[in-house]
């Protein structure tokens, strides 16, 4: 069956290879770089399990990544624009890349050879993991049989119920990427103080603070409840992930800690799945980031 229409998305939403393909998803890779001479494809080019070592086995060594370039998303549209099939890309926040920017670059330069070519352009306003399950609140809408027109607004509708509470493992990183702004001033330099940050709305905003890990990520989950609490809807209606970095067990830990703790409040929930955070938004964070990402379904029920 020919799909109503095909869903792109750029390498920040962290999806892995596997489930993207499952779900008929297009990842436009970012790049990566030890050097700023030689830029990999994110994915493609270098695994994150990599990527990751390299910035534990290399410290003092700050990676940057790149975005997808026009070309990129061109060759990506181009063969939908042919056959006539729809296509809805989304996109990391525009407050952080210009990912955004080459796709509408991209998409301009084909409505010249292709006028009737359908391609609209979502920016997700989050980021990593929270924005792969964006993503597949596209593919549940398309595999429900939504239009392409119903779909896109749909998602439009739900994006600004996206959240992601995190924190990190030392703030050098959002120091040298001068990412810091007032999540530094509130942080301050006071030994093993860590900040709990909040992204919504395409930016990242202060939400306290923490001595150690666990006092940091309690903080991260405690928002969570309170985000929920504070809903007109069930937490049924929402999609729910733990984004972890390097430490995989680590991620695994805070999610079982995350589903004890809703459970406790009193929220029917058994499970929740765990996504790697990806270089694009880990060369930003060091290879401890962990967090969780919430959004309103597309579809409730």
């Amino acid at each position: 069956m020919s799909e109503a229409f095909h869903i792109v998305s750029d390498g920040s939403c962290d999806l892995p290879a596997e489930l993207a393909e499952k779900k008929n998803i297009t990842i436009v890779p970012f790049y990566v770089s030890f050097d700023d001479e030689h830029y990999l494809k994110e994915n493609v080019d270098i695994g994150i399990r990599d990527f990751y070592q390299q910035m534990v086995d290399r410290k003092g060594v700050y990676p940057k990544s790149s975005m997808p370039s026009a070309q990129d998303y061109e060759e990506v549209f181009k063969p939908f624009a042919e056959a006539g099939t729809p296509v809805i890309c989304i996109c990391i926040t525009t407050k952080f890349s210009g990912s955004m920017q080459s796709a509408v670059n991209a998409r301009q330069a084909l409505l010249e050879d292709y006028p009737n070519a359908e391609i609209t352009i979502i920016d997700a306003t989050v980021n990593t993991v929270l924005q792969g399950l964006y993503v597949l609140e596209a593919v549940r809408l398309r595999d429900a049989g939504v239009s392409y027109g119903d779909a896109a607004a749909r998602l439009e509708e739900i994006k600004g119920t996206g959240r992601i509470f995190f924190t990190v493992g030392n703030m050098e990183y959002l120091k040298h990427g001068g990412r810091i702004g007032k999540v530094g001033a509130l942080a301050g330099s006071v030994l093993d103080i860590r900040p709990v940050i909040t992204l919504k709305k395409g930016e990242i905003f202060p939400s306290g603070i923490g001595r150690g890990r666990k006092r940091s990520t309690a903080k991260a989950t405690d928002l969570l409840v309170t985000y929920l609490k504070k809903s007109r809807l069930g937490i049924d209606c929402y999609s729910i992930v733990i984004g972890y970095g390097y430490d995989i067990e680590e991620g695994k830990e805070y999610r079982d800690s995350v589903v004890r703790e809703l459970q406790d409040q009193g929220f029917d929930v058994k499970e929740i799945p765990t996504c790697q955070i990806g270089a694009t938004i880990g060369v930003h964070t060091g290879p401890y980031p962990l967090g969780i990402g919430v959004i309103e379904k597309a579809i409730h029920g």
